[in-house]
């Protein structure tokens, strides 16, 4: 076949797949559809996405197309959704599960294994592994229950590889900013962190939840770490399972993905008076007395958010307030002074990274939760466990990848 039959056959594919193209996009040309940037045949708009900064290409988008924009990856339609309200009231959608690799699972099976094995049902439930074999038996008859084996192994695969990531991130940004505000740790206005963990629980005995009443200080400077670190930039993303309304746009039941960004709702000038600056008097009244903005949404909303949210709420409290009770922390005399990052400009990297030992703390408390086991953090098996749920920021879909690169040792530098 010579060359110029060659051309009109390239020519007849292009309009073919030109034409697949635009049908395939058609059924979202509705006026009510949210608006996007003008997409490419065949790539859409991959172009205009900056994937290695998406929350500030996001925002930017944003500023030019309004709190609630569509993107066309390739074919995937995805709409991305951004402001308070509108997150607080979208119905309910449909979530996609991230799966821990093979190998992870495996590990975590020989786990669940010896733990079975030492289980009496006759007995209170130990643990969250305990009460989910207790449920499964009460539905060995009901095929359709969701006690079963396979949900138990990513349960637990869930708590481990997500639970750790997130809260041992959100630490690391706690004694980050604990570092650059001297005055929130030792001095303040309403009173310091650790004059407040002195005051309420002295230094004899170990912090517990119910001290969280009486810290209302310490409360609002979790919250604040959780607001300004913000590490989860972009949520996982929801398929529609119907037609819905927002904000007067239509998203179809055709397989959109639905993505919503904590971050601009956490930085939302309109909201937080002080949005690029930590400032843990966001959530205080005059009186200095904790609040929790309507604003404050770091766990996502609505029916999809985080299961989680109750066991990483204890979390952080209890391994903050113990590390400033019984720590201060500060540059070392000669070092340079870590800095948080412009919310503006892409991550520039940095030397502060204290995840191996938050880590280490955090999973522990999770295989006791989960397994009733705890770990010395030199264990063999321990540390492989902990590895395969490090290897799962490295899953295509990238989104525990995403909180790891939100905490402090990739977005922030050092400077004299």
């Amino acid at each position: 076949m010579g060359l110029d039959a060659l051309v009109p056959l390239a020519v007849t594919v292009a309009i073919f797949l030109l034409l697949v193209d635009l049908m395939h996009r058609r059924q979202r040309w509705a006026a009510r559809y949210p608006p996007s940037p003008l997409p490419l045949p065949g790539l859409g708009n991959l172009l205009h996405v900056d994937f290695k900064n998406t929350p500030y290409c996001f925002d930017q988008l944003r500023r030019r197309f309004g709190d609630v924009f569509s993107l066309q990856l390739a074919w995937t339609p995805v709409v991305v959704l951004n402001a308070v309200p509108l997150l607080l009231r979208i119905p309910a959608l449909a979530g996609k599960v991230l799966r821990s690799q093979k190998a992870f699972l495996t590990q975590l099976d020989e786990l669940l294994t010896e733990h079975r094995m030492t289980w009496d049902p006759a007995q209170p439930p130990r643990d969250l592994t305990d009460a989910f074999l207790a449920e499964m038996e009460k539905a060995k008859r009901n095929p359709e229950s969701s006690f079963n084996e396979e949900n138990l192994r990513m349960v637990v695969a869930d708590l481990f590889s997500a639970g750790m990531v997130t809260t041992s991130t959100t630490l690391a940004w706690g004694l980050l900013l604990m570092i650059l505000h001297p005055d929130v740790q030792r001095e303040s206005s309403w009173g310091r962190v650790q004059q407040e963990i002195d005051d309420v629980i002295g230094q004899v005995r170990r912090p517990e939840m119910r001290d969280q009443a009486h810290m209302p200080y310490t409360t609002a400077v979790i919250h604040e770490v959780q607001r300004f670190g913000d590490i989860v930039p972009l949520n996982m993303p929801h398929m529609t399972s119907r037609d819905i309304e927002v904000q007067g746009f239509l998203i179809p039941k055709v397989g959109d993905d639905a993505l919503h960004q904590p971050v601009i709702v956490l930085k939302d000038e309109a909201v937080w008076e002080k949005p690029f600056r930590f400032h843990p008097e966001h959530f205080l009244d005059a009186q200095g007395h904790f609040v929790k903005p309507e604003a404050f949404l770091p766990f996502s909303a609505g029916r999809r958010a985080c299961l989680g949210e109750p066991l990483a709420r204890m979390e952080l409290f209890l391994f903050f307030t113990c590390l400033l009770q019984r720590f201060s922390f500060s540059v070392p005399a000669g070092q340079p002074r870590p800095t948080t990052p412009d919310p503006h400009l892409p991550p520039p990297g940095c030397p502060f990274r204290p995840n191996g030992l938050l880590d280490k703390a955090a999973s522990n408390v999770i295989a006791s939760l989960t397994c009733g086991c705890r770990f010395e953090y030199d264990d063999p098996r321990f540390l492989r466990l902990l590895n395969l749920a490090q290897e799962g920021l490295k899953e295509e879909s990238g989104f525990l990848r995403e909180v790891r690169s939100q905490g402090p040792q990739g977005l922030c530098r050092a400077s004299s």
